[in-house]
């Protein structure tokens, strides 16, 4: 097994319940200036982290014990909107983020997630306002992800169910990005090329 597969996650799960984050919020364009993907950590919900005189916000979520130990965000309709820099993605991964569950995700930060190994859980809006409100609880900020079931378990014992793309969930538990997973067909591939010159010799 894939040392980057994603079968299951336990982790911290942090509300996070604001609708159209964009991903200039959760990637400020300051932080775009690299020629590397380093310390983009410290980049991830910049203006929300932090106050102007650069101490930590005491007031948002990921600075308070326990969730300033999240792996997992629950989040408002629309998350990831905006432009399709690929660094939000890359920020929140080195950020410690594994999995992001909310209701509906921009198209582009969607497929940027994917392509990194980044769990999105699609629920139902009351389903994600029901496990916003359980999560607000230190007793009850612990999640378990499984992906194999495609179920999400909540410290109280609820437990949500989710769909996923069989390819999408393929992809995650194997571990492969999308050269991989076209390499996985690598076969397929050879012989459709050698039947088609067969067919269209005068390619040759």
């Amino acid at each position: 097994m894939n040392s980057k597969s994603l079968i299951s996650y336990d982790g911290i799960a942090a509300p996070l319940m604001i609708a159209n984050v964009d991903t200039d919020v959760i990637m400020p364009k300051q932080f775009l200036k690299g020629i590397d993907r380093s310390g983009l950590d410290k980049g991830v919900f910049f203006d929300l982290r932090f106050l102007k005189n650069g101490l930590p916000n005491p007031d948002f979520i990921l600075n308070k014990a326990p969730w300033d130990d999240s792996s997992i965000l629950v989040v408002g309709e629309n998350f990831g909107c905006g432009s399709s820099r690929e660094h939000a993605v890359w920020g929140l991964k080195q950020l410690g983020i594994k999995a992001i569950i909310g209701t509906s995700f921009a198209g582009i930060f969607f497929d940027n997630c994917q392509r990194n190994g980044v769990l999105l859980v699609q629920l139902k809006a009351e389903e994600v306002k029901k496990i916003g409100e359980i999560i607000k609880s230190e007793n009850f900020s612990f999640l378990s992800i499984n992906l194999e079931k495609q179920e999400v378990l909540m410290a109280d014992k609820s437990r949500f169910l989710f769909d996923i793309d069989p390819l999408r969930k393929e992809q995650l538990i194997l571990g492969l990005d999308a050269i991989d997973s076209t390499l996985q067909k690598e076969l397929q591939i050879k012989r459709f090329e050698e039947q088609h010159l067969l067919d269209n010799p005068w390619l040759v």
